[in-house]
């Protein structure tokens, strides 16, 4: 059984950029449309809406910002996205319990092991036969915490970045210029319960990541796992 809920949270003082927009479509005084810089910041704070996401076959649940679309299809067992920032989503994964039969997150071993199997995993899944193509990787970050349904989460934070040569099949080095193709940060949140290993996974691009983290770290915040 799968619930959809709504639940709010506290009024940010400073509007999102990118949805600014979107905002100024519908502003419009004696028939005109105002200008942004003719309106106090305060005009254009938001209030961050959040559904919860609850699977109770599955066992786990989350919350996510509303306006973020349902992708079906996408490979994971749930898949949402920013309709206006395509790369950046959220995802859930659990393994098998007939392949694998994980008793607590300790099996994993300590979280900065876990960190290093979830940036084999994210390298692996992003494996190119392109010709000329690098990705350089890095951990940001690694944590655990009881959250407070009194169970044990991962939280790990990675960095990766694309690059792929102009020329790939020139023969000299120096015509071969390697230009960036996509910096992302990926954050993942681990949980084992009902002899599976389940992940929680976001992307943003690096460049919103700052402007969107808040809303990040709230989604990551809300993962929990439940028996089933």
């Amino acid at each position: 059984m799968i619930v959809y809920t709504d639940t709010s949270l506290k009024a940010c003082a400073v509007g999102r950029r990118r949805r600014r927009s979107i905002m100024m479509g519908g502003l419009f005084m004696s028939g005109l449309m105002l200008s942004e810089a003719n309106l106090p910041t305060s005009a254009f704070a938001l209030t961050p809406v959040f559904r919860e996401y609850i699977d109770t076959f599955d066992g786990y649940s989350f919350k996510y910002p509303q306006n973020w679309i349902q992708v079906r299809g996408a490979g994971a067992d749930i898949f949402f996205r920013d309709p206006i920032v395509l790369d950046e989503n959220l995802s859930v994964e659990f393994s098998s319990p007939s392949s694998s039969k994980y008793k607590s997150l300790e099996d994993l071993g300590s979280p900065e092991e876990a960190g290093k199997k979830v940036l084999r995993q994210y390298l692996t899944e992003f494996m190119s036969t392109r010709l000329g193509v690098k990705r350089d990787s890095n951990i940001l970050t690694t944590s655990s915490r009881v959250a407070d349904d009194g169970k044990l989460y991962y939280q790990v934070e990675v960095n990766i970045k694309s690059y792929a040569n102009n020329n790939e099949l020139a023969v000299m080095p120096q015509d071969r210029v390697a230009r960036l193709e996509w910096d992302r940060r990926y954050l993942a949140v681990l949980g084992v319960e009902n002899n599976r290993l389940y992940s929680l996974r976001l992307q943003t691009p690096e460049k919103v990541f700052q402007e969107e983290e808040k809303d990040l770290r709230r989604v990551m915040d809300s993962f929990r796992v439940e028996k089933i």
